[in-house]
């Protein structure tokens, strides 16, 4: 099927260092262009991010640092890039949510005047969870091929689930599945342990996603500007940060997940701190002075010689030396 075109439309699609829009950079760009005639223009290029790339996000794509060590910035291929896009409308799969404000982004970091007053976007992905919805009652259309009777009542709407888990775990029986870094399983079977892996793949630390653990089960900011630290090493250099998100407007199970990780850094610092040397006690006073013999010590009291008595011969002595 040729698409219906009044003029072309770019399909584009983003490798980045993460998924943060304000702050993350693209590392590749592919463009397919589509023209109105039915024929058809590729642009690739890999850019110079002008930061490392984080391993979690290399292992998803498979370009790490020394793949665009010599690639140039997207300030150096802006301008080209916005040239053979020209006023084609914008196409992706998420890319009204992910792509377009990244690109948007970089093209205001680089000065060039992306215009997109007139453009249309087409969003892929947004046809496909629009027509085939995710909701229990498709699940169980789906799945067990029937309509949920009064549904969005809470006891219809758990037994549905039940029925729904219950045909998934015949459908997916023995099926593969590949995950991102290509590595294929067969993830759906009736255990509840392997549901369980498979059903939290992302780790949450505190299910609202703000800490997920990563591969070394370290727990990890998923937000923000230390997105991707571990979190002692936040605290480390920036205890505040605990202090803030304490007082801030995140969800209670967030917050008492991060004072346990709080609680555990702070005994850690007690084991690690070193105890100080006792103080020396001045030394007694019958006791010497060791070291330098010429320090000034205390001076020792003078013992009293005890008193004589008084002879003729000593009366004479005195007479002697003083002529009387």
């Amino acid at each position: 099927m040729k698409l219906n075109l009044i003029r072309p439309l770019a399909f584009f699609d983003l490798e980045t260092t993460g998924i943060n829009v304000g702050s993350d950079r693209i590392v590749e760009i592919a463009i397919l262009k589509a023209m109105p005639d039915g024929t058809e223009q590729i642009k690739t290029l890999r850019v110079h991010p002008g930061m490392p790339i984080p391993l979690q996000s290399s292992l998803i794509h498979g370009i790490y640092d020394e793949h665009i060590a010599d690639a140039p910035k997207f300030a150096e291929v802006a301008q080209e890039l916005a040239t053979f896009i020209g006023d084609a409308d914008l196409a992706g799969y998420n890319s009204n949510r992910f792509d377009i404000p990244v690109l948007l982004e970089e093209f205001l970091r680089a000065g060039v005047d992306f215009d997109m007053s007139d453009r249309r976007f087409v969003d892929v992905q947004n046809i496909f969870h629009q027509m085939e919805q995710r909701t229990l009652r498709a699940a169980y259309k789906f799945y067990c091929d029937k309509d949920i009777i009064n549904a969005h009542s809470a006891e219809a709407d758990i037994t549905a689930t039940y029925h729904v888990l219950l045909a998934q775990l015949e459908r997916y029986e023995g099926a593969d599945f590949e995950d991102k870094q290509g590595k294929i399983s067969q993830p759906v079977i009736n255990d509840i342990d392997a549901l369980h892996a498979f059903t939290n793949m992302n780790k949450p630390v505190d299910f609202a996603g703000r800490m997920v653990y990563n591969d070394q089960g370290e727990e990890v900011f998923n937000f923000g500007k230390h997105k991707n630290k571990t979190v002692e090493s936040v605290f480390d250099i920036e205890p505040s940060y605990y202090a803030w998100m304490k007082q801030g407007d995140f969800p209670l199970y967030t917050k008492k997940k991060l004072e346990e990780i709080w609680t555990r850094w702070n005994k850690k610092k007690d084991l690690n701190r070193v105890p100080k040397a006792p103080a020396v006690a001045p030394a007694p006073h019958n006791q010497k002075p060791s070291g330098n013999p010429t320090r000034t010590t205390q001076q020792q009291p003078r013992k009293e010689k005890p008193a004589e008595n008084v002879t003729s011969d000593m009366l004479e002595q005195l007479k002697m030396k003083f002529g009387k």
